[in-house]
């Protein structure tokens, strides 16, 4: 959906974007990583028109991005954005009608959105009576009224309370599943692994890292297993087909963490260990994304 191509943004003495491409599958949540100052608020920016990139240029569904696009897209931004004087039906109504809307099609979406988060009696309340993370959901409802194909998401569960954020997680991935293209922009890595498919990891202006997340999961698989089992202390003599990294319990139960020897496989750890315990359980360890995202950025930065 989103073709992004050798974009380049400089601000004064600053680069904040150089050389970046990626592409963003339609239908997919997309997940836009990197530490602060990466360049990920000025990518996000030049896709939504609001500033232009130097060099560079990006497609929106095979066309070249212009301003026809900006009503099929739906942004939350970080920094929230709703007026704290006005009253929130009206304020949703207001900008719903900047997206296109006519007026009895926004009020009817309104009021659908407010039912389903059951807001109902916000509607004359003003964006300064609410906490910061029920404006989060009064700015929610302003992003995705007009039904954007592609849905702009900059840390959106900023100030939301497990109930709330679990709430919008499931409203992000019913919109997913209804067409809707996600880019996720976000430093909850546990988030990227539960919401994304693909992601791109940027830092300092480059992008480092890209592709679908369990590919990138696997391909920093290194042998690493959790091995709990019922017996004496795992006797290690030279024909052990792995090092043992870590070891807890006592009484015939323990669990150990274990690296499987380079040329060696589970099979030969499996037979190993049979003769001497009874295996509870073995389980491969996958690094996390944010241990990729630490090791990825620190080998960057060296």
């Amino acid at each position: 959906m989103i073709s992004i191509r050798h974009i380049v943004k400089q601000y004064a003495a600053h680069r904040a974007l150089d050389d970046v491409s990626m592409e963003i599958e339609k239908g997919t949540v997309f997940g836009l990583l990197g530490p602060n100052g990466a360049g990920k608020t000025s990518l996000i920016r030049i896709i939504n028109q609001i500033t232009a990139p130097d060099s560079g240029e990006i497609l929106f569904n095979g066309e070249p991005l212009n301003q026809v696009h900006v009503d099929r897209i739906g942004y939350l931004p970080e920094e929230r954005g709703l007026y704290k004087k006005m009253e929130i039906g009206e304020q949703i109504l207001y900008l719903a009608r900047l997206k296109g809307l006519s007026r009895p099609e926004a009020l009817k979406r309104a009021k659908y959105w407010f039912e389903k988060l059951q807001i109902q009696s916000w509607w004359n309340k003003k964006i300064e009576e609410l906490s910061k993370g029920m404006q989060q959901k009064a700015q929610f409802v302003a992003t995705v009224i007009h039904e954007p194909e592609l849905l702009i998401l900059d840390e959106p569960f900023t100030g939301f309370d497990p109930v709330n954020a679990e709430v919008i997680k499931n409203e992000i991935l019913e919109l997913n599943k209804k067409g809707a293209t996600v880019i996720f922009s976000t430093h909850r890595m546990e988030s990227v692994e539960e919401l994304c498919d693909s992601i791109a990891l940027l830092n300092l202006s480059h992008k480092i890292l890209d592709g679908k997340v369990k590919t990138i999961r696997n391909s920093y698989r290194n042998g690493t297993y959790v091995l709990e089992y019922e017996g004496d202390k795992i006797p290690m003599n030279g024909s052990a087909p792995f090092a043992i990294l870590q070891e807890t319990g006592h009484d015939g139960y323990r669990q150990v963490k274990l690296k499987i020897n380079e040329g060696s496989k589970v099979n030969d750890l499996l037979h190993y260990m049979l003769p001497l315990a009874a295996i509870n359980k073995l389980e491969e360890v996958i690094p996390t994304m944010n241990e990729i995202f630490i090791q990825k950025v620190g080998s960057s930065n060296a």
